[in-house]
């Protein structure tokens, strides 16, 4: 394994919840990745249910924030290697062009934000919508990224999304 870092973006429409996890998740494995997130309308804020996931399961949350794509595709921001959609309302969008031509995939993961009800039920949905990042991202990390044909390497990131817990997209979101 080489010691190149690469950069990872997960995107949502509103990147308060489930690109924050993300982010946080594949921050906390380590290793040759270094997380980001954002969102197409972020909301301004980091959910509440999902800060207090991470910081109950110690990961980390020191500067996670709701924050514009817009970040990422200026002069300056870091190149990105990989940009993964993780809910299905920033699937569908015209995304900016990313400067370096990154690998990308849809990884639709359920809005647990969208749950209503008590707390240990939107706690649940959380859990769960970690779970399912937690496991594309371990099978992310494993792939022999340096060894792989380009195409190859856009193939099997796409697979992970196929897997466990993916949503479908939804003609029914704006």
């Amino acid at each position: 394994m080489s010691d190149r870092t690469f950069n990872v973006l997960f995107l949502c429409t509103g990147n308060s919840a489930r690109s924050i996890l993300a982010e946080s998740a594949l921050t906390k494995r380590g290793g040759q990745f270094r997380a980001f997130s954002a969102g197409s309308h972020p909301k301004g804020a980091v959910n509440p249910d999902a800060l207090a996931l991470l910081a109950d399961i110690e990961y980390p949350i020191e500067g996670l924030r709701s924050k514009s794509w817009d970040e990422f595709a200026v002069p300056g921001a870091p190149v990105m290697d990989f940009v993964f959609t993780v809910c299905d309302d920033a699937a569908g969008e015209a995304c900016p062009v990313w400067l370096g031509h990154p690998v990308t995939a849809h990884w639709g993961i359920e809005d647990p934000s969208s749950v209503q009800g008590s707390d240990m039920e939107r706690r649940r949905a959380f859990v769960t919508a970690l779970r399912y990042l937690e496991n594309r991202i371990a099978l992310f990390a494993a792939l022999p990224i340096e060894k792989l044909e380009a195409s190859a390497l856009r193939a099997k990131v796409r697979e992970i999304g196929q897997g466990e817990g993916a949503s479908s997209p939804r003609s029914d979101v704006a």
